[in-house]
């Protein structure tokens, strides 16, 4: 993860879990994705921040653990969210997470915030996590095409969408969509794909 980016969320974490949790709509065209793609089974949101999208998973009757790079994020979401288990861990790597796997990995607009190469890999590891049958929610906010930084200082990275596909080769995926995100209103670029299933 961009290491600036991780220090803006720590020094205004209470002002983004505002406004992710508050102001914002809620995000119901992430909700129907998971509602028609996801199984039951072992959940993993990947770059939680504030541990909204975890909460409502744990909601739906998920067995859900959040995590981000972020630890003044994770203690909003802590506070926020006591019901949820919450652990520090960064993309690309995510070392915490060992070799555990996920019948559902969640990734929702966090990979814009690595660098080209650092992002590729980010996408592999999360296909890494994935159990046999196991699906994969990614997005990211599409940009004009160059890196830049918001106002804040938070890096969006240009990602390649064709990139990012072409990682995800051994994965059957099941939407590929640009829309306008009904909680940020930004225009984002999201992916579900799934790990086919061993033969027995």
């Amino acid at each position: 993860m961009d290491a600036d980016t991780v220090r803006i969320y720590d020094m205004q974490a209470c002002i983004y879990a505002a406004e992710w949790e508050e102001d914002q709509a809620p995000p119901d065209d992430l909700r129907a994705a998971v509602r028609a793609y996801f199984n039951n089974g072992l959940t993993v949101d990947v770059g939680c921040g504030s541990g909204r999208d975890a909460a409502w998973l744990a909601g739906q009757g998920f067995e859900v653990v959040g995590v981000d790079a972020s630890p003044g994020l994770l203690a909003e979401a802590r506070r926020r969210h006591p019901e949820v288990t919450f652990d520090v861990d960064v993309l690309p790597s995510l070392r915490g997470l060992g070799d555990r796997i996920f019948t559902n990995v969640l990734c929702e607009t966090v990979i814009m915030h690595l660098v080209g190469p650092d992002a590729i890999a980010a996408v592999r590891r999360l296909c890494s996590l994935l159990a046999p049958g196991g699906t994969l929610y990614l997005s990211w906010r599409v940009g004009d095409g160059t890196d830049r930084r918001d106002d804040a200082g938070r890096l969006y990275a240009a990602l390649a969408t064709d990139a990012v596909r072409a990682t995800l080769t051994d994965l059957d995926v099941l939407l590929d969509e640009e829309r306008v995100s009904s909680s940020s209103k930004r225009v984002i670029h999201r992916i579900v794909a799934r790990r086919l299933s061993t033969k027995v």
